[in-house]
C-alpha cells in the first residue's frame, strides 16, 4: 500500500483513480528512474549551448550546457518539465539567464503526449523517456550527484513534485511553479521542496492547491521554501509578473546546498 507520507501528500484537483490506489507497491516501480551520473562522461566536454536530445524524431527535448562547463568540475543540474501543451525548449527559457551564472546543466524533455502521463492516468511512457533523457545528459556531462533538481510549471510542477518525491534518492530538490496536486508512487529520500504560486491564479487557484500542499508537506517533515507572489498563472513559470525573482529563488535554494556542504567540510578540518 502507499507509504504514510505519500498518502499525506496526495493533494489533488482530482481524486486518485482506482489504479493509483490498488497494488501501489507494484505501481511504484513504474515511476522509478534508474539513470545516475557517470563516474566519467564519455567523449570531450561539449561546447556551451542548446542541444537536441536526439531521442525521438517528433517530440524530443533539449539540454543546455552552460558557459564555463568542464568535465573535471561536476555541475549542478535541473531537469525541467514543461506545462500542458508545451515543450522542453519553451520550459528552458526562464532558467537560461541564470544557467551560465550558476553553472547549471539543464535538461528539458518533451512529454510523450500533450501533457505528462500522471496527469492523464498514471506513470508510464514519460518516466521511461525522462530516464533516457537523463542518461543522455549523464553520458555527455559531469553532474554533481548531490545537486540534481527536478522542476516544473503547472502540470510540470505537479509532475516534478510527484516524480521527485518518488525518486528522492536521485533528486536533492523539487521545484514547483504553480503545482495542482501531488501524487507520488512512493517516497524515497528527504529532498528539499521549493514551491511558488500566484495569489491571482485563476487556472490552479492557490487555496485549492499550494496552500494545501505546502502545510501538509511541512507536517510530513519536508524542508519547504514557499513563495506567494502578486500574479496569475503565467507568472510563476518566469513568463510574467513575479516569475523572474521566483526562478532566482529556486536556483538559490539549489546553490545553498553547495554552500552548506562547503561549510561542513571547512568545520570538519578546523582545529
Amino acid at each position: 500500500m502507499l507509504v504514510g507520507v505519500t498518502a499525506v501528500l496526495l493533494v489533488a484537483c482530482r481524486p486518485p483513480s482506482e489504479k493509483e490506489l490498488d497494488d501501489a507497491d507494484d505501481l511504484a516501480l513504474e515511476a522509478l528512474l534508474n539513470s545516475r551520473p557517470f563516474s566519467a562522461p564519455t567523449g570531450p566536454a561539449p561546447a556551451p549551448g542548446i542541444y537536441a536530445l536526439g531521442l525521438d524524431t517528433g517530440r524530443d527535448g533539449v539540454m543546455y550546457v552552460p558557459v564555463g562547463y568542464r568535465h573535471d568540475r561536476p555541475a549542478p543540474m535541473i531537469l525541467v518539465l514543461h506545462g500542458a501543451g508545451g515543450s522542453g525548449r519553451m520550459a528552458l527559457d526562464p532558467f537560461l539567464g541564470l544557467a551560465d551564472v550558476a553553472g547549471l546543466v539543464l535538461v528539458a524533455p518533451d512529454s510523450r503526449g500533450s501533457t505528462w502521463d500522471l496527469i492523464e492516468e498514471w506513470y508510464g511512457a514519460d518516466v521511461l523517456f525522462v530516464d533516457q533523457a537523463l542518461e543522455r545528459v549523464f553520458e555527455r556531462c559531469a553532474v554533481d550527484i548531490d545537486r540534481i533538481a527536478i522542476a516544473g510549471f503547472s502540470d510540470g510542477a505537479s509532475y516534478a513534485l510527484s516524480l521527485g518525491l518518488t525518486n528522492g534518492d536521485l533528486f536533492s530538490h523539487a521545484i514547483a511553479f504553480t503545482p495542482g496536486f501531488v501524487a507520488p508512487a512512493d517516497h524515497r529520500g528527504q529532498l528539499r521542496l521549493f514551491v511558488s504560486h500566484g495569489t491571482k491564479d485563476l487556472v490552479l487557484t492557490i487555496d485549492e492547491t499550494s496552500r494545501k500542499i505546502v502545510p501538509q508537506a511541512r507536517q510530513a517533515g519536508f524542508d519547504v521554501t514557499y513563495r506567494e507572489f502578486d500574479g496569475g498563472h503565467e507568472g510563476a513559470g518566469g513568463g510574467g509578473p513575479g516569475g523572474g525573482h521566483v526562478v532566482d529563488g529556486a536556483v538559490d535554494a539549489l546553490q545553498s546546498r553547495r554552500r552548506a556542504r562547503r561549510r561542513a567540510r571547512s568545520s570538519s578540518v578546523s582545529p
